[in-house]
Order: C-alpha cells, then sequence, then structure tokens
C-alpha cells in the first residue's frame, strides 16, 4: 500500500482526506516509525554494553561519554541541517533510505573495532547516516496528518524512541552477554540494509502540504537562515527548543550511563539489566510517550497552553521519585521506583515534534525538524552523556563504585529548568501558530 507522490495532483479539502485513504496514511506512518526503531537502537547499543566496551578496549568514563556523545552527536547534528534543506527540495524518501544504509553499514562496523579510535570513527559514521533519519519524516508525518492530528501521529512515530532503545537493550544484553559485544553490533546492523530496500520499495512520499491546502508547485523553500530566523521570532518556539535541550541532555545522561549506574551501585548483571531497561524502556516509556501527544492533541482543545504544559506537569511528577532512585540503596524499590521516572520522561518528545512543525511554515518543517534535532543534540546529546562521564570521574576518589550514581543525580536537576521553558511557552503560543500559518 502505497500514499499519495509528490507528482500528485492538486490534494482534496482535508475533510476528504481524512474520509478516505486512513489506511495509506497508517501504512506511511507504521513504516516511517520502523525506520525511526532502528535509527535509536542503533545508537542506543552501545550504552548497555558500557561496561564491557570499557573493560575490553580499556577507556575511561570519560572517554565513554565522548563515544556516546560528541563523536556521535557533533555529525549527526551538524549534517541533519543540510540534509533537512535537500529534503525541502528533493525527495524525502531516497534521503531516508540512502541514510538508513549508512547507519546501518557503519553500525556493523562498529563490532570490528580494535581501539578506542577505530570505535569512535565508527560511531562518527553511524551518526552521518542517522543525520538524514528524522528531518524528511517529520515533514512527510506532517503532510499526512492535520494540525489536530498531528501530535497524536508524531507520538506514534516517536515510539521508536522507546522501542529502539528497548530492541537496542534486548540485543546489546542478550546478543553481547552471549556472543560478546562485538557480535550485539552485527546482529543489528545487518538487517538495516534489508529494511532500507524494502522502504525504498513500499514508501512513496505524500504531496507537500497535503493537509494544510497543498502548496504552489514554482514556490520556493525558504533559506537556512531564513528559516532560523523565522524560529527565533517565535517566541513560544525558543522556549519550546531552550527546554527540549535541556530535558534530552538529562535525558541522554540517563540513557547512556543507566546500565552501567545498575551494573555498577546495585550489582546487576548484563543480561539482568538488559532486561529491566529493555521492557522499561519499550513499554513503559512507550506508554509515556505516545501519553504526551495524546495529552498534548486532547487538552489544547480546552486550553492552547497545555501542548506545552504536559511536558512541565511530568517534569515535575518525576522529580520526586529520580531522588528516591539515585538515594535509596534497596534495589527492589529503585527498579520499581525508576518505572515512574522512565514513564514520565518520554511525555516531552511528541508535543515538542509537533509544536515545532506547528510554529513554522509548510516549506519549512524539514529544516524545522532539523535545527531542532540540531540544538537538542548538539547540546543534549554531545554533552549530556559526556558531562556524566566527567562528573562520575571526577567522583570515582570519593564514592567508588557509586560515582555514577551521583553524578546522574546532580545532573538531573537541570530537568526542572526545561519544565520551566515549557510552563512560559504558551504565553504567545497563539500568535505564534496565526504567523506559522501565514508564513
Amino acid at each position: 500500500m502505497t500514499v499519495t507522490s509528490d507528482a500528485a495532483p492538486a490534494s482534496p479539502p482535508p475533510a476528504a482526506i481524512d474520509s478516505g485513504a486512513q489506511s495509506a496514511r497508517n501504512f506511511a506512518l507504521v513504516l516511517l516509525l520502523i525506520v525511526y526503531i532502528s535509527n535509536y537502537a542503533d545508537r542506543q547499543i552501545l550504552n548497555v554494553l558500557a561496561v564491557q566496551v570499557m573493560a575490553d578496549l580499556k577507556i575511561t568514563k570519560f572517554a565513554f561519554g565522548f563515544l556516546s556523545g560528541p563523536a556521535f552527536a557533533l555529525f549527526y547534528a551538524t549534517l541533519g541541517i543540510p540534509l533537512a534543506m535537500l529534503a525541502d527540495r528533493a525527495s524525502r524518501k531516497w534521503i531516508l533510505v540512502a541514510s538508513l544504509t549508512i547507519w546501518s553499514v557503519m553500525t556493523t562496523w562498529c563490532g570490528f573495532a580494535a581501539d578506542f579510535w577505530q570505535l569512535a570513527l565508527a560511531r562518527v559514521g553511524v551518526g552521518v547516516g542517522e543525520a538524514g533519519g528524522s528531518p524528511p519524516s517529520h515533514s512527510m508525518i506532517s503532510d499526512l496528518f492535520s494540525a489536530a492530528r498531528r501530535g497524536s501521529a508524531l507520538a506514534v512515530y516517536a515510539l521508536g524512541v522507546p522501542l529502539g532503545i528497548f530492541l537496542g537493550n534486548m540485543i546489546g544484553g542478550h546478543v553481547g552477554g552471549t556472543f560478546g559485544w562485538r557480535a550485539a553490533f552485527y546482529v543489528l546492523g545487518l538487517p538495516g540494509l534489508l529494511l532500507g530496500g524494502y522502504i525504498a520499495f513500499a514508501l512513496r512520499e505524500p504531496a507537500r502540504g497535503h493537509v494544510d491546502g497543498g502548496i504552489k508547485t514554482d514556490e520556493k523553500a525558504p533559506s537556512l537562515f531564513d528559516v532560523a530566523r523565522f524560529m527565533w521570532s517565535q517566541k513560544s518556539l525558543v522556549h519550546t527548543i531552550s527546554g527540549a535541550t535541556l530535558i534530552t541532555a538529562v535525558g541522554y545522561g540517563g540513557v547512556t550511563w543507566t546500565a552501567a549506574f545498575l551494573q555498577y551501585s546495585h550489582g546487576l548483571t548484563l543480561p539482568q539489566v538488559a532486561n529491566y531497561l529493555a521492557w522499561q524502556t519499550g513499554i513503559v516509556a512507550g506508554i509515556g510517550t505516545f501519553m504526551g501527544g495524546y495529552l498534548a492533541d486532547m487538552l489544547a482543545k480546552r486550553h492552547i497552553g497545555w501542548s506545552a504544559w504536559v511536558v512541565t506537569a511530568a517534569v515535575l511528577i518525576s522529580a520526586p521519585f529520580s531522588f528516591v532512585v539515585y538515594w535509596t540503596n534497596d534495589t527492589t524499590t529503585v527498579l520499581w521506583v525508576m518505572t515512574v521516572v522512565i514513564l514520565m520522561g518520554g511525555v516531552y518528545l511528541a508535543p515538542t515534534f509537533a509544536l515545532v512543525q506547528n510554529l513554522v511554515g509548510i516549506r519549512m518543517r524539514s529544516t524545522a525538524a532539523a535545527l531542532l534535532l540540531f540544538i537538542i543534540n548538539l547540546i543534549g546529546l554531545g554533552l549530556g552523556p559526556l558531562v556524566v562521564g566527567a562528573l562520575a570521574q571526577l567522583l570515582d576518589p570519593v564514592f567508588a563504585k557509586d560515582s555514577v550514581r551521583y553524578a546522574l543525580f546532580i545532573f538531573s536537576v537541570l530537568g526542572l529548568w526545561g519544565a520551566w521553558h515549557y510552563w512560559i511557552a504558551p504565553r504567545t503560543l497563539k500568535a505564534d501558530l496565526e504567523r506559522a500559518a501565514a508564513a
């Protein structure tokens, strides 16, 4: 089953789109979700194997933080912008297929690394490939689903984060625990090549502006400078991206170091950690991720501010539970309480994606998504794991095996700052949405 191509005739009115081709839109959304699952699994698998990789390659916590953070994030964030600009002008599907192929090859290559620098280069390659994954997908989803349903659709797409982490943890923990960490990269990377072939065959992209009345075929996409200037002028969007950057930093710090925290401070084995984190991130975080988009869409009907306030609420609910996780020694209590932290941790994704897409013009969507990802990943992913690793290394002489525990606790405070930005964002949201509709 396919969706309408870019070459399709003028789009029907939104009501006709909603009453027909529903299965085609859902099919396209599922395919994009599967690609996003592969995207996140390939970047996540290194984290669950942290203890084993550090021991085998004889690298420090700070060096591992570099592998998980800057080595991936710098190229992932930077190259996402030119690829997104290309996606606003050329075929989004083929950019996605090429990107999927590259990151799958480079994930496989991670398993062949003989030292720190070889693994760092492989991680750079994964980042280069994954740079072309999300912006084209965000743009296509926004052309398939109206603004009233866009948050829920992007919530489904955002499930790729927890489901990808689930897959990376399961393969990393069980394949890595049985056959070694290198085998886990082979098992995860190679199927991505087959997936790329299927996407090339099965997916056709929607017409730009499909549910927003279409666009003029001779209309040029705005430049990067014009998109960035417009986004900067949208005060609600600036607060949204600022909040997302801080929350992403805390999230990536946790995702990178939680497996090590549970092994160091609570004595769990790699398979035990993999089972726990896989099911928690796959089911619990998945519920939280979808819940964020669904609640934002539903509550925004009562007050538009809830499209951002749901994130503030999630962070405030999570804060006391995070305190318990890092200051309690009873392993059973920690594992149960962490469930709430993981549930709330995914809530911000879909509302953030939807706000960014809704607060820019149709021709800006891929580039806007890339600028969002550039900022939150360069800072959040680039610095989150690295800063936690550096803090843990500094705390090693005092806290030894518990250094990761206290490093994670100190860093988690940034989430409250992020929640404040989402609380402030709705003050200009209505006016900003009107400006975006006219852009």
